[in-house]
């Protein structure tokens, strides 16, 4: 019997091209998954994924659906998934579903975390997760330039996609920079992002907090819609997908 399943994982994004199929490659996420399902219930399986985390950004709760034509209960999926999916990828849980649901066409909502470091010393474990600050920027100008981000805009300044068809408006109704030690989180939340808008807005709240903007400025960007003009794309390392929001 044929049921949709859905899945919640977890992965470390180093080494491969990003969640969706890539040419010439078998280095991406969905690639990987559908590998070890097709193996398993040897017929061809689609997996679908909340969103296209792109290459070398992580996640701790990425959302996945698939139809699978099995006997196996969700552990032993899950657990056959895990021995065979390599040790960066592990599946967190499988459930069966409603027929209807679709990871990412149900998504409500979903939090990234963007992580910086700015301690003296090298970061020798944490390297692979975080973007390494050559100076600490000044929080409190971030936050006020967050607030000119936070609520429903046009985030095209904030798009890497400069063909991008479908609107750019989106509604993000949380920005949090929090310092913790010798790192520095910013999490985001929002009904959905453009590709690399979060490493966008990261970078550019850091020019903020480097004093190479004001917190004000951030409405004329927003009224440019022009990528040209925001900052920096902070490097895929230190963005995690936390989390995403269903009913």
């Amino acid at each position: 019997m044929v049921r949709n399943y859905k899945m919640i994982l977890s992965y470390d994004g180093t080494r491969f091209y990003g969640w969706e199929h890539q040419p010439n490659t078998d280095m991406t996420i969905q690639g990987k998954l559908e590998s070890v399902l097709s193996r398993m219930t040897e017929q061809e399986i689609e997996v679908i994924g909340a969103g296209r985390t792109d290459a070398g950004v992580h996640a701790k709760g990425m959302v996945a659906n698939a139809r699978l034509d099995t006997s196996m209960t969700e552990e032993e999926i899950r657990d056959y998934m895990n021995h065979y999916l390599p040790d960066d990828i592990c599946v967190r849980e499988v459930r069966i579903a409603s027929d209807r649901f679709h990871s990412r066409y149900n998504a409500l909502g979903k939090t990234y975390c963007y992580t910086c470091y700015t301690g003296d010393l090298k970061p020798v474990f944490n390297r692979k997760y975080v973007w390494v600050l050559e100076q600490a920027p000044d929080v409190e100008a971030m936050r006020q330039a967050a607030g000119y981000l936070t609520g429903t805009h046009d985030f095209a300044s904030f798009c890497s996609n400069p063909r991008m068809k479908k609107s750019t408006v989106r509604k993000v109704d949380r920005i949090e920079i929090e310092p913790s030690g010798a790192y520095l989180n910013l999490t985001y939340h929002g009904t959905g992002f453009l590709q690399h808008m979060v490493r966008i807005l990261t970078g550019t709240l850091l020019e903020v907090g480097w004093g190479k903007r004001t917190p004000e400025s951030m409405e004329e960007l927003l009224e440019a819609k022009s990528r040209s003009l925001a900052g920096i794309t902070a490097p895929a390392k230190g963005l995690c997908l936390i989390k995403v929001d269903y009913d």
